[in-house]
């Protein structure tokens, strides 16, 4: 009889699935089916030991992720996952901190703030403390006041060695006091605060440690120390933790993520079974032997041996082009050559570079081929400015308190309130007592306003208005379903006219808002303070881009993205470019060696996202803000052992250019062929070919086109790879094809 949760697992997927309890490392490489134990594991609790879903804590780090493996496990198990707690970090404390909040510095209707929202708030402290902007720029403030809370540090806990981190502990602490008065929290806080109260209140740790008997987590090497605390006081009365990561996938150090926690859990569980899944089912053979080479030269890691059961693959492709504009030629060459051959569909290709700067020259390349791309990191859906607007309407609503988003809609659409009177209001409300918002309820609703007149004016009339207006809906919110809410926002602010002048990009922007009111619908049942902190915990990492269904994407076009964002993707065929010292690695990382660790690690992820072929890429000399920078190559490439690399020459940026002489030259199309190759000669040989880069060549059977390449094989025989106008990418024997050269 068939065993639906064991049969198709490997030996030590199945232990660790089956493994009993206590505390369980699984460190699972690249293409190792981490998410098919972690979800097996999760069904064998449920369905084999009969664990309550309510005694268990499932944590993940996208939204997506934690979709999946609820729709997974249900399908295993047959049943609801009634009262589980399965979602990200920032969600699970969320809900911990709505339940708790009678210990917290907010009430349980606080709103979390976004990145939008935080850095405004930043501003407004740094300003407030006279702080100058040009000399300590709020971005950067603000990722230090992350770093603190994710290290679990208060604004009184806050260094102050340097006059810097006077600097940042100053607006620290004003900023936390902005947040409390706008009974408001951003991202980190959830965290911060849902650790702190774990760790300062014996009973609800008690509590907590107790109702979940069995703690899962999925992706453990991208921890902050705020979740592994969380982790550990969570686990801290049954102490059965399962764990599932890989310390050579961590690449979010400068969101606050530590390998080390992989190295931490060791120590802090000293009787912990380590499970190694060391056979990956996405790459061939060559690839994984690449990345081996690449990431054990990294330290303080658990050595893994990753093999494939698809065979041992085409060599790697490493191609060094004259220059940048010849790189992404290169690129979109190669990819055109098996489109127009209909040996792939663009779908199968992605292009990664360590920085979004770098894709400017590729998209030109693609847009000029005529071949349809699609980059990953984009403008968010929720980050548009008509999205937005809405979603601060709404969070006003939920919490009249919340000054930022008041600041950003109280004037949209325009009704003459401007900065002046916003700032009369607010300082008429501080004289109160009260927060704008709150000011505007009591004007609105009509109560006794003569302690606000002699400082508002003449405005009064229009805050009045506006009070009403938000009145009429705090005081219905509870009346109203969620989308006859958020229908009477858009009416009473006639908010489609404001967007939609019929122009294009207006029914673009309306057709945005149509889209949250669609979110909207899936949230009827649950409300306002669900939506909105759904809203506010969505990840970029949760879908490749907003606009599109996989259906949409699927074969139309060639996915680009930074080695950051293809974390957890997979391609049949990936080009890795840029492979030049300052760029891969990155030049911030030449003199620390966590960083360089942390560049290795990335670069690992790129070459592991590869199924099929692999190509690495780097530009012998590059523009620069009008000079022409001569680079090296990326140490990483000298990692890599020569046995399992095809080298291949350079070319100039324009096709009709001719080779450059003494380079060797490889196949650039057909790598992913199994057919056995011709032996090619080098250089000295090539010089005699008759058939030159960049010539224009007729055919009897495939008419016009243009060569890309030619060589003489062992044989004396020249072969050339032409591009037809009519059929795309050939390659042909020239004494059989009788091409014909165009003048």
């Amino acid at each position: 009889m068939s065993d639906l949760l064991l049969d198709d697992l490997n030996p030590q997927q199945n232990l660790a699935v089956t493994a009993g309890d206590g505390q369980i490392l699984v460190l699972a490489g690249p293409g190792s089916g981490k998410t098919r134990v972690l979800t097996r594991r999760l069904a064998y609790l449920i369905e084999r030991q009969n664990v309550p879903s309510y005694d268990i804590i499932a944590v993940t780090f996208t939204n997506k992720a934690a979709s999946e493996m609820e729709n997974r496990v249900t399908n295993l198990v047959q049943r609801n996952l009634e009262g589980i707690w399965l979602g990200t970090f920032h969600a699970m404390c969320a809900r911990l901190l709505r339940r708790e909040a009678a210990a917290l510095p907010f009430n349980s209707n606080f709103v979390i703030f976004d990145s939008d929202d935080q850095q405004t708030l930043v501003k407004r402290a740094m300003r407030d403390l006279k702080i100058d902007e040009k000399i300590h720029r709020p971005v950067s403030v603000h990722a230090a006041i992350s770093a603190l809370k994710n290290d679990l540090l208060s604004p009184a806990e806050a260094p102050t060695r340097s006059y810097r981190e006077e600097v940042v502990a100053r607006v620290y602490a004003r900023y936390e006091d902005m947040l409390r008065l706008n009974n408001a929290v951003d991202f980190d806080d959830l965290l911060f605060w849902g650790a702190k109260l774990l760790r300062e209140n014996p009973a609800l740790r008690e509590k907590y440690a107790m109702r979940f008997r069995h703690v899962l987590v999925d992706e453990f090497q991208d921890t902050n120390l705020a979740q592994y605390e969380l982790l550990k006081h969570l686990s801290s009365y049954h102490k059965n933790i399962f764990v599932v990561g890989d310390e050579d996938q961590s690449i979010y150090r400068w969101r606050g993520a530590d390998y080390r926690n992989v190295l931490r859990f060791e120590k802090d569980f000293p009787d912990c079974e380590k499970i190694l899944l060391e056979q990956n089912y996405r790459s061939t053979q060559v690839i994984l032997d690449a990345a081996r080479c690449v990431i054990n030269q990294n330290h303080n890691r658990t050595p893994k041996h990753l093999f494939s059961d698809r065979g041992q693959g085409n060599k790697i492709v490493k191609y060094e082009a004259v220059d940048d504009r010849a790189e992404a030629n290169f690129v979109v060459d190669t990819i055109a050559g098996y489109l127009g051959g209909k040996k792939a569909k663009a779908s199968d290709f992605a292009v990664m570079y360590r920085t979004n700067a770098q894709s400017r020259l590729i998209e030109e390349a693609f847009m000029h081929a005529g071949i349809p791309y699609h980059l990953v990191g984009a403008q968010r859906f929720y980050g548009r400015r008509e999205v937005k607007d809405i979603i601060c309407f709404l969070r006003l609503v939920e919490n009249p308190s919340d000054e930022v988003s008041l600041q950003r809609v109280i004037a949209v659409p325009p009704r003459g309130i401007g900065e002046k009177t916003l700032a009369n209001l607010q300082f008429a409300a501080a004289q109160a007592g009260k927060s704008s918002g709150d000011a505007l309820l009591d004007l609105g609703r009509q109560v006794d306003r003569s302690e606000f007149w002699p400082s508002i004016g003449r405005s009064a009339g229009l805050l009045s208005d506006f009070g009403a207006m938000l009145a009429g809906w705090v005081d219905s919110k509870a009346q109203l379903s969620l989308v006859s809410l958020f229908d009477r926002v858009l009416t009473d602010v006639g908010y489609e006219s404001y967007v939609n002048d019929n122009t294009d990009e207006g029914e673009d922007r309306w057709e945005n808002v149509q889209e949250l009111r669609r979110l909207a619908t899936d949230f009827q049942d649950r409300g306002l303070t669900e939506f909105l902190q759904n809203l506010a915990l969505v990840s970029d990492q949760d879908t490749l881009k907003d606009e599109e269904t996989d259906s949409q994407r699927d074969a139309s076009s060639v996915t680009l993205l930074t080695l950051h964002a293809a974390k957890g993707l997979e391609f049949r065929q990936v080009f890795i470019v840029g492979l030049d010292e300052g760029i891969l690695p990155h030049s911030r990382s030449r003199d620390d060696p966590e960083e360089m660790a942390e560049e290795r690690r990335l670069f690992y992820v790129g070459i592991t996202r590869a199924k099929d072929q692999l190509y690495l890429v780097r530009a012998e000399r590059r523009s620069t803000f009008g000079d022409v920078d001569y680079g090296e190559p990326s140490r990483f490439l000298a990692d890599i052992d020569d046995s399992l690399i095809l080298n291949q020459g350079k070319r100039s940026a324009s096709r009709r250019a001719s080779y450059e002489a003494d380079m060797t030259w490889g196949p650039a199309y057909n790598t992913s062929s199994r057919a056995p190759r011709r032996v090619t000669f080098t250089s000295p040989q090539a010089k005699s070919s008759r058939y030159k880069a960049g010539m224009r060549v007729r055919s009897a059977s495939w008419g016009e086109g243009i060569v890309l390449e030619s060589k003489i094989e062992a044989d004396g025989e020249e072969t050339v790879d032409v591009h037809f106008e009519s059929v795309g990418f050939k390659r042909v024997i020239a004494s059989l094809a009788n091409l014909e050269i165009v003048e």
